[in-house]
């Protein structure tokens, strides 16, 4: 176990990046939560606030958004990777996707860095359905989505950030490649029928087609780089091959990871999924 450090939490007001501050403030480390809205300031798309939240800093968690696997991404990691070398930065942890070819060229950026490294993969988050883009037709009571057939070892967030913080604060985690995913592998009309059981609601699930699903997007009116990104996520992430549950969690922690049934109970009691309580878990 690594003595206390400076380190960097890029999206640290994220889905797993807040779960990781808060872990390394309650252990002692110094955190700097990597951010627009934060002093020194860090914004993906202005490269010119990287070096000053690197300054002063030891290890970095490497949060990229939206995705790794949107262009642009590579040549971010990229440039940021060699600006990490540049200011003294020894370890880095990066956040990848399991199963994103593209998110893979990223990673051996990192690799190929001369820093000390360790990728995370994680599968689809839990909190996909509570803290993003899956909660608003929840709430609705209505979910339609693509894929139905697609199994998924859906993972939580907070299973990823107890991996994160293992990985910044122990050198034996140097150079490896860990895959998360939850227990078990479910279809979103799974999914939908678990967190009705939690919250006692009728959430009513109808399978359409990828057609249908870019459609309904699109009266949304949503940005063009949203919609390549949700179809590159449903045509290439959800696949049989990808469905494989690992050990990784339990290797790393000693326990088993969190089941979705436990993660739904849990958020149906914080009443994010009846619109009663107005807290994100």
């Amino acid at each position: 176990m690594k003595k206390e450090q400076n380190i960097l939490v890029l999206g640290g007001k994220g889905k797993t990046g807040r779960r990781v501050a808060n872990r390394l403030v309650k252990k002692g480390q110094t955190v700097r939560i990597g951010s627009r809205s934060e002093n020194p300031s860090f914004d993906w798309e202005d490269p010119w606030t990287w070096k000053g939240a690197l300054q002063g800093m030891e290890s970095v968690y490497i949060t990229f958004q939206p995705d790794l696997a949107v262009p642009g991404a590579k040549e971010a990691i990229e440039g940021f990777t060699n600006l990490a070398v540049e200011s003294g930065i020894r370890k880095v942890v990066l956040l990848s996707g399991k199963g994103e070819q593209e998110a893979e060229e990223c990673e051996r950026i990192v690799m190929n860095s001369g820093l000390d490294w360790t990728i995370v993969r994680a599968s689809w988050f839990n909190q996909n359905f509570s803290e993003s883009f899956f909660l608003d037709p929840i709430l609705a009571g209505h979910v339609a989505l693509p894929k139905n057939e697609a199994q998924v070892p859906y993972v939580d967030a907070n299973d990823i950030a107890d991996v994160v913080v293992a990985s910044l604060l122990d050198d034996k985690h140097n150079s490896e490649i860990y895959e998360l995913t939850g227990p078990r592998t479910l279809a979103f009309s799974d999914v939908v029928r678990e967190i009705s059981a939690a919250t006692g609601r009728e959430i009513q699930f109808t399978p359409i087609s990828m057609e249908e699903y870019n459609a309904m997007m699109k009266e949304f009116n949503l940005p063009d780089d949203y919609l390549w990104l949700i179809n590159y996520l449903f045509e290439e992430v959800l696949v049989e091959s990808n469905s494989m549950i690992t050990n990784d969690i339990e290797k790393v922690l000693g326990r088993e990871p969190i089941d979705f049934t436990t993660y739904a109970n849990e958020v149906a009691k914080s009443h994010v999924w009846d619109g009663v309580g107005m807290e994100r878990i």
